[in-house]
C-alpha cells in the first residue's frame, strides 16, 4: 500500500492528466421512462465571453416545457467542450443556484465519438433534494463554472456548446437535456447522442468466451479473528505506514461485524485524539492480486459525522483495486477509486466524492497520470458503488446512475487486489484532542471476471446469490 502514501497525500492538487434483506438489501432499481406529457427546455448565457479564459462558466436553466411535474434528479443536463489538450483534466463548480448548490452535481464524461468542437462532456444533474419542477415553472439560475485542475487557461471558441455573444439567457440546442434517460431537447455532437448509461433491460457488453468467474461475499463473520475470514482470502491490515496521518497505526481490531435486521453488515472505524500516536486507520483487501477486467460493485455505507466527538477530520472513506507501483512512472500500474471527503481535504473545503483512474505516477518529484469525476455534495448513506472494465473504457456508476466514464489509456495491464479503507489525510481539520471516531459500513462485494453488468444486473445477481443462500463464493481463478 505504499504507493498510495505519496498519490494520496497531494492527489487532488495535482491531477495532471486525463481529466440482502430488510433495510439494508439492495436498493430496488426502477426504471423511469418519459411520458408523452413531459418536456424540458434549456437556456444558456455565458459571463466568460472570451475565446480564452481562466474557467468556462456555463450559466443554465432548465424549463418544465411539459404538462405533469418532474423530478429533477431524473434530469441529466450536458455541456460538450473541446479538451485542452489530451492529458487535460477538469474541475467543476457551482458559484450560487436558485435552489442551492447542494442539490446540483457536475460530472465529466469523454465522448465515444470525437468531433472537431467536441470531445468531452459536463453533465449537470440534481439530488432528490433539488425537488421537482411544475409545468411551465423553471429552475431559475444555475450559475455554473469549470476550469483545468492545473488553473492553465482554457481555450473556449472551439467548443461545440460555447457562445461567446450569448451573454442573456436564451433557449439553447447545443446544450442536451435528458429525462429519465430519454433525450428531450437539445442536440449532441454528431454521433454522440446521449444514450448511456444504458437501460437496465440492456443485455452485458463484451461477455468473453468462458468469463463470469464471481467473486462475492456478504461479510458474515464474527469478527477479525474469525477463521473463515483469512480463509476466505480476505487480509484485515496491522502493517505500518501510509496513506494518511505519519504515525498512525492500523488496527485490525477495529474491523468488526454487526448484525443489522438480520443482515451482517463489516464496520470500519477509525479515530484520533489530535495526535499520530492516537490516530487508528483500518483496511480489509484481498490476499490475491487476481482481478481485472469485468464488474466490481459493492454496498457502502458512507459517514459525513463522527459517531462520537468533534466533527471536522480530513476522513477518507473507500472502496477501490490496486496493484503495486514497480517504479516511478511504470506503466502498468492500475487503480480504481471510489474515495468519498466527508469534510474536504485535499484542497476542497467540503463534502466530494471522486472516481479516479490512475495510469502510473512518480512519487517524487510528484507527477501523476489519471482521470477522474467529481461530485460536491453529501453522500452519507448506503450506496450502491459499481465500475466496469472492459477492452474500451472504465465506466463508474453510484446508486444505478452514471458517475463517470474514464479513457482507454487508463486500462490495467495487470491484476490488482480488492480493497476498502478508512483514513485521516492530515490532522490539520480538526486539531482538537478530543477522542472522536468514525465509521465506514460494507454490505457486500462482488467481482464479475470478463463480464460488463448494468448496476440493474449486479443487483440482479446479489440478490440471486443471497436467496440461494450464498454468503460467499469465489470462482476467479488466481493470475
Amino acid at each position: 500500500m505504499s504507493p498510495r502514501t505519496t498519490s494520496r497525500t497531494r492527489a487532488a492538487l495535482a491531477l495532471t492528466a486525463l481529466a440482502g434483506s430488510a433495510a439494508l438489501a439492495t436498493l430496488p432499481l426502477t426504471t423511469a421512462s418519459a411520458a408523452p406529457g413531459d418536456g424540458l427546455a434549456v437556456q444558456y448565457r455565458t459571463s466568460a465571453s472570451g475565446a480564452t479564459a481562466d474557467q468556462s462558466e456555463p450559466w443554465l436553466k432548465v424549463r418544465n416545457t411539459g404538462t405533469t411535474a418532474v423530478e429533477l434528479s431524473q434530469v441529466k443536463i450536458r455541456y460538450y467542450f473541446k479538451a485542452d489538450s489530451p492529458t487535460a483534466s477538469y474541475r467543476f463548480a457551482c458559484s450560487w443556484a436558485v435552489k442551492g448548490c447542494s442539490v446540483v452535481t457536475g460530472t465529466f464524461g469523454t465522448l465515444a465519438n470525437p468531433t472537431a468542437t467536441a470531445d468531452r462532456y459536463l453533465e449537470i444533474g440534481f439530488t432528490p433534494g433539488a425537488g421537482s419542477l411544475a409545468p411551465g415553472a423553471d429552475t431559475g439560475d444555475m450559475q455554473l463554472r469549470f476550469h483545468q485542475s492545473s488553473w492553465q487557461t482554457l481555450t473556449q471558441s472551439d467548443d461545440y456548446s460555447f457562445s461567446g455573444t450569448q451573454t442573456a439567457y436564451a433557449d439553447w440546442t447545443r446544450v442536451t437535456a435528458q429525462l429519465a434517460g430519454a433525450t428531450v431537447w437539445g442536440t449532441a455532437p454528431a454521433g454522440n447522442e446521449p444514450t448511456d448509461p444504458p437501460t437496465p433491460t440492456d443485455p452485458p457488453t463484451d461477455p468473453p468466451t468462458g468469463g463470469g468467474q464471481t467473486l462475492f461475499d456478504d461479510f458474515s463473520y464474527t469478527s477479525h479473528t474469525d477463521p473463515a475470514l483469512a480463509s476466505h482470502g480476505w487480509n484485515v491490515r496491522s502493517n505500518s505506514g501510509g496513506p494518511g496521518v505519519p504515525g498512525a497505526t492500523w488496527d485490525p481490531s477495529k474491523v468488526t461485524f454487526a448484525t443489522q435486521s438480520g443482515n451482517t453488515v463489516m464496520n470500519l472505524e477509525t479515530s484520533s485524539a489530535g495526535t499520530g500516536s492516537t490516530t487508528v486507520h483500518t483496511e480489509v483487501l484481498t490476499k490475491a492480486t487476481k482481478f481485472r477486467n469485468g464488474t466490481y460493485a459493492a454496498r457502502v455505507k458512507f459517514s459525513d459525522a463522527p459517531k462520537y466527538g468533534p466533527d471536522g477530520d480530513r476522513v477518507v472513506q473507500t472502496f477501490f483495486t490496486i496493484n503495486d507501483l514497480k517504479a516511478p512512472m511504470a506503466d502498468d500500474y492500475a487503480e480504481y477509486d471510489f474515495e468519498y471527503l466527508p469534510n474536504g481535504g485535499w484542497g476542497e473545503p467540503a463534502n466530494i466524492l471522486y472516481t479516479t483512474s490512475w495510469e502510473t505516477y512518480n512519487p517524487d518529484p510528484w507527477q501523476a497520470v489519471n482521470q477522474h469525476s467529481e461530485s460536491r455534495t453529501s453522500f452519507a448513506g448506503w450506496h450502491d458503488l459499481v465500475v466496469t472494465i472492459d477492452n474500451s473504457r472504465i465506466t463508474y456508476y453510484v446508486d444505478g446512475a452514471l458517475f463517470g466514464t474514464h479513457d482507454a489509456a487508463y486500462l490495467p495491464e495487470r491484476p490488482m487486489s480488492i480493497n476498502f479503507n478508512q483514513w485521516l489525510i492530515d490532522l490539520d481539520g480538526q486539531t482538537s484532542t478530543t477522542p472522536r471516531a468514525y465509521d465506514q459500513q460494507v454490505d457486500y462485494v462482488l467481482h464479475v471476471k470478463d463480464q460488463v453488468l448494468t448496476p440493474a444486473q449486479v443487483a440482479a445477481k446479489v440478490a440471486a446469490l443471497r436467496g440461494a443462500g450464498t454468503s460467499f463464493v469465489d470462482e476467479v481463478p488466481a493470475s
